[in-house]
């Protein structure tokens, strides 16, 4: 396990592409602020045409805007970073994530900040922060995850057993309501939920945490990114995959899902003065008095 350490910079910063939360038109006003405030920099805006069809204005293929634009930037939450990475990753463009929801630990720069952090970015006044996905690959199908898979019982009334195997060699069988296989991003979302460890996000490994396991002595597990882990589903029921708890795949009795450390990193744009044990301290309440 290590950490992975950037000092990579933008090429160039002429274009950008938007997607906004879905389901929320009332975005529409922070779209029109941010993008007059990137056109004053004389950056062109393009938003994919879902988000742009949701306030009524003109947009672009998603795909089309991936390829085009130097940036991409995710207005919303967490949630809409963390589908936008998976969504573009093939593009390998450096992602922005303006924050107009709740959580913010990805998401780090408020609507009113942007009009000076665009001008930091033109300066080169920022980081960007390279962040492992995980690829995962079920029977044929090819998937990435940014912050986890799960593994869960495809009935409330059963549990599921799950067969593990590590580089070929079977490591465990769990049996219990599922499995969690996280990134360290990911390790602040279900795996600490779960009681998985938090882990520094820059840090290269698997978390392996089970759901309410049957058996006591089934505990997280932290792995490095070297292994390929593959579970296999010895179950007559069989399961589900959730893939950053925003997709969902079934699973048939005796079907495999593997999971390897993916080729490249996700690059996110972040403040310079950005500290991660700051972010612990604020979002999870620690140090705060009894």
């Amino acid at each position: 396990m290590k950490i992975v350490n950037s000092n990579e910079k933008l090429t160039k910063l002429e274009k950008v592409g938007v997607i906004l939360r879905p389901s929320t038109p009332e975005l529409k006003n922070y779209f029109f602020k941010i993008k007059e405030i990137f056109e004053a920099e004389g950056i062109e805006v393009l938003i994919d045409s879902i988000s742009a069809g949701m306030i009524n204005v003109y947009g672009v293929d998603f795909d089309f805007m991936c390829k085009e634009s130097d940036v991409l930037v995710a207005i919303g939450g967490d949630g809409t970073l963390i589908s936008l990475t998976r969504r573009s990753y093939k593009y390998n463009k450096p992602i922005l994530g303006i924050n107009v929801g709740k959580l913010g630990f990805l998401t780090d720069i408020n609507p009113n900040e942007i009009a000076l952090f665009i001008k930091k970015l033109k300066n080169g006044e920022y980081r960007i922060d390279l962040r492992m996905i995980i690829e995962a690959k079920i029977n044929d199908k090819e998937i990435f995850s940014f912050n986890d898979v799960v593994i869960n019982r495809k009935v409330l009334s059963r549990m599921v057993n799950i067969q593990a195997m590590i580089n070929n060699e079977v490591f465990n069988t769990y049996y219990g309501d599922g499995l969690i296989i996280s990134t360290p991003t990911g390790s602040t979302a279900y795996n600490l939920s779960a009681n998985g460890p938090v882990v520094f996000p820059l840090t290269e490994a698997f978390i392996i945490t089970p759901i309410c396991p049957h058996s006591l002595t089934q505990r997280p597990l932290v792995l490095p990114v070297d292994f390929e882990i593959e579970f296999k589903i010895d179950d007559k029921i069989g399961a589900e995959v959730i893939v950053d708890g925003q997709e969902i795949f079934n699973l048939s009795p005796n079907d495999t899902i593997s999971i390897k450390l993916a080729k490249r990193k996700v690059q996110l744009i972040h403040r310079i003065e950005r500290n991660y044990f700051d972010v612990l301290r604020e979002k999870l309440g620690w140090g705060g008095k009894a």
